[in-house]
């Protein structure tokens, strides 16, 4: 039977308007009152994810009815539900942007918004923008509305009387305050980890909001806001391909762009999945095939170069032809060089020929698929570097967006690298392929196999110009 469970939506105009901050906030008021809190985020995102697993002692899954599928948001949904007594869940972008968006998801699942907005600079306009928020989308499950980044008593109270009649409830109103921020640089928040005061700042948060009349709702008025969360009609078992394999996985402050998700869906796969940290030149633990996730190499080149014990064993994995998958961030590490935003050039593992530059702009941004021969993979692209590669792609993600372009796909011996993310629940025996081994078959990823033997990789040096000649992504 499907259990009914309180969830919120916490939804915004726009990006950059406090909702990582709240939504943390409640998920840390309410765990520190007792209750279990899984949060979720929508759309693709690692690191904001961080900071509400912090937030709530559990991990985050992201939901996106493009990339996961319907079945997959409503399964992970029924099973939070089942164990948790407060469901939240964080939007992307403005409550309509993207798509589908967060206002459809919310739509579609009949889950309460609570309306986020940064009135910092606004008066009477509050009251508007509300409004247009609460009924763009006719039949919008609603919340109410939170303000934010608010000067004082007297700006709260002109906030609240521009509402109009229906547009609340009011749920008060966050100060101004500095020591709130949650800092970020160029693909997001900071992460956790590299913060030792993390935990503090969100209990500064969720001070915060207590003294708000959100935070004073009786916890059983709040079931005013529970929702039933069927599961999917059918859900497919996936195969145990990777029975009897062990994966091992990058995980450090340089590779922490990983999808609990994923992980997770290697595991019903049957593998074994253990993690290791090339930031502290572990070697590769004795595995069948290799995940290099994405993450900050750019802030740490001089110490993953340097990571000797790291790259020697990951050479060796190579040249024993065994499979490596390296997403984004972890294709950077294998690459010859990476220069870096200050014009510096750090030589990295060497592994796959090219090298990468960083750019000050974004590159590239958005929903991606992967039509494999196993079903399609789905993810997204999100980078700021560009890599300039002698190898022709074996293969090309498709945009999910008519003004995206497509990601290459590299496969260069056992290595397959690409700037794609991908959701592996969204095609598990696709993933699952990416880390069998597939010899030297020009079929399988739809390229032409790499010159050589299938080591061909191993300390490959292009010939001078070679780099400029190749492809760009």
């Amino acid at each position: 039977m499907s259990k009914a469970c309180v969830a919120l939506l916490i939804a915004a105009p726009a990006s950059g308007q406090g909702k990582t901050s709240v939504t943390a906030a409640l998920a840390r008021l309410h765990a520190r009152q007792g209750r279990r809190v899984r949060v979720f985020k929508c759309g693709p995102d690692f690191l904001d994810p961080q900071w509400l697993a912090l937030a709530s002692g559990q991990p985050v899954d992201n939901l996106d009815l493009w990339m996961n599928g319907e079945a997959d948001v409503r399964l992970r949904l029924a099973r939070a539900a089942e164990h948790n007594d407060l469901i939240l869940i964080e939007g992307v972008m403005g409550l309509f942007d993207g798509e589908p968006s967060a206002a459809e998801l919310a739509q579609r699942l009949g889950i309460p918004v609570l309306a986020v907005v940064d009135a910092g600079a606004m008066a009477g306009t509050f009251g508007a923008l509300v409004h247009g928020l609460r009924h763009y989308q006719p039949g919008l499950p609603w919340a109410g509305v939170l303000a934010n980044r608010v000067a004082g008593t007297g700006h709260a109270q002109m906030l609240q009387a521009a509402l109009r009649d229906g547009d609340g409830p009011w749920w008060g109103a966050l100060p101004r305050d500095e020591g709130f921020a949650l800092p970020q640089r160029h693909l997001g928040l900071t992460q956790t980890g590299e913060l030792p005061d993390a935990l503090a700042r969100l209990d500064r948060l969720a001070d915060a909001l207590a003294a708000t009349p959100l935070a004073g709702l009786p916890w059983p008025d709040w079931q005013g806001w529970a929702v039933t969360l069927p599961p999917p009609a059918q859900t497919a078992v996936p195969r145990p391909h990777l029975a009897g394999r062990c994966i091992a996985v990058a995980r450090d402050a340089a590779f922490g762009f990983i999808y609990p998700a994923n992980v997770e869906t290697l595991q019903a796969l049957g593998a074994e999945v253990v993690f290791f940290s090339p930031l502290a030149d572990e070697p590769l633990p004795d595995a069948d095939a290799l995940w290099l996730p994405g993450g900050y190499p750019e802030l740490h080149a001089d110490t993953l170069a340097a990571a000797g014990r790291t790259r020697a064993s990951v050479q060796r994995h190579v040249q024993a032809g065994r499979p490596v998958w390296a997403e984004c961030g972890g294709m950077l590490a294998l690459l010859e060089g990476l220069t870096l935003a200050d014009g510096r050039r750090v030589p990295m593992w060497g592994l796959l020929p090219g090298e990468a530059v960083m750019r000050a702009r974004l590159v590239a941004l958005g929903p991606h698929a992967w039509a494999t021969p196993w079903g399609e993979l789905r993810g997204h692209t999100f980078h700021y570097s560009e890599v300039q590669m002698p190898l022709a792609p074996a293969s090309h993600t498709t945009p999910a967006r008519s003004h995206g372009r497509p990601e290459a796909v590299w496969h260069h011996g056992p290595v397959l690298a690409s700037y794609f993310h991908a959701w592996f629940a969204s095609a598990p025996e696709a993933a699952a392929h990416l880390f069998l081994p597939q010899g030297r078959r020009a079929d399988v990823w739809g390229g032409l196999p790499p010159a050589g033997d299938a080591a061909a990789g191993v300390g490959f040096r292009s010939p001078a110009g070679a780099a400029s000649q190749g492809v760009t992504t």
